[in-house]
């Protein structure tokens, strides 16, 4: 049997010229420019700014203004380590990894990170029907995909991993502030909104400390721009092209204090007799989801919405997933269809910016 495996790279690209600089970082291109200025206004002053590696990707925070200090940097280092030891489920000791060890045995007491960022997931598994599943683990497990040794489980395998899903039997005390899970073998895998959350947390921060300008990037998976860009001007988001390599745009956005987050076939992915087989598991199936899409962005007020509803909506489809998305307040996305179709939530209207002749936008 030939396999031949493939991992998503990180790939972080600076060009500067005539003072206008263009990064582009792991899904997304964040253009600095932001449209046209004044050249004879007085220039903001360069942002501070940190570069990670946390939650097993590239993390970078940029901060603007009088307000944007060094220690805010090593403050949010510090808080992104510290959720990413809470949640990582693959880090040994982490209270993820303490509550699936002891599934089916006993309620594990954790920190109050854990307790509501798993309350959040579980929302939103009631709301899509299990689409979204913070139970997944075992499946996630299964295929192993962004790791060496990814491959297609059998049959049997997959339908062991799919009956221990099911979020209805996650036990949350609020009281005690423990999680256990009620069956033997089960497991949480918070990847699909743990990235999020962090985001949140590091904006709740900044905004404590006055700071109201700021671009927090999770691995281009998970972007916030807060606030607008010194001077009031929009921030200006270059959309990953699906096809391409990380980095490659098929069109941009203008976005005020707002988060992106998307998900999308060409993040994680492993071939195996010819036939690619995604990260995106449908939790009814087993398999990497089949919806006829290539990638959804979410465009939203909170981030660890959007982190989780880009891999609910992906599993729904188009049809589904745009009618979800009409109904939520404040949620906006577009959806890329396996034809190199683009259609946009109403709220997107005449706000995106396509590029690339080789996809159609449908009005």
């Amino acid at each position: 049997m030939k396999r031949k495996w493939i991992a998503g790279i990180l790939a972080l690209l600076l060009i500067a010229a005539g003072g206008a600089a263009v990064f582009a970082w792991d899904g997304f291109s964040l253009r600095s420019e932001g449209g046209k200025q004044d050249s004879s206004a007085a220039q903001p002053a360069e942002p501070i700014s940190e570069t990670y590696i946390i939650f097993d990707t590239v993390v970078n925070v940029k901060l603007y203004g009088e307000h944007a200090k060094p220690q805010q940097l090593e403050e949010i280092k510090q808080m992104l380590e510290t959720i990413n030891n809470e949640l990582s489920r693959t880090l040994e000791g982490s209270e993820v990894y303490r509550i699936n060890q002891a599934a089916g045995k006993e309620a594990v007491q954790v920190s109050q990170d854990t307790f509501d960022v798993l309350q959040k997931a579980l929302d939103y598994a009631v709301q899509t029907g299990g689409l979204y599943d913070p139970t997944i683990g075992p499946l996630v497990s299964l295929w192993n995909i962004g790791n060496e040794g990814a491959h297609v489980p059998s049959k049997a395998e997959l339908d062991k991993a799919k009956g221990l899903i099911g979020y209805k039997d996650v036990i949350m005390n609020p009281k005690e502030c423990t999680i256990k899970l009620a069956r033997p073998s089960m497991a949480l895998d918070l990847g699909g909104i743990g990235k999020g959350y962090a985001a949140d947390r590091v904006a709740a921060y900044l905004k404590t400390q006055q700071v109201d300008s700021a671009m927090i990037n999770l691995g281009g998976s998970s972007i916030i721009a807060m606030g607008s860009k010194p001077g009031g001007q929009s921030w200006n988001i270059g959309l990953q092209d699906p096809d391409q390599s990380r980095g490659t745009s098929l069109g941009n956005v203008q976005i005020i204090n707002k988060t992106i987050d998307s998900s999308g076939v060409y993040e994680r992915f492993f071939v195996e007799n010819g036939v690619r087989y995604h990260h995106i598991l449908d939790p009814r199936t087993g398999y990497p989801s089949q919806s006829g899409l290539k990638s959804v962005t979410i465009i939203s007020d909170s981030a660890t919405d959007a982190d989780a509803l880009s891999t609910a909506v992906f599993i729904m489809g188009l049809d589904e997933g745009m009618k979800y998305i009409e109904k939520q307040p404040g949620i906006d996305a577009f959806f890329i269809t396996d034809d190199n179709q683009i259609y946009q939530s109403s709220g997107l209207k005449n706000t995106i910016h396509f590029t690339n002749p080789e996809y159609k936008l449908i009005e």
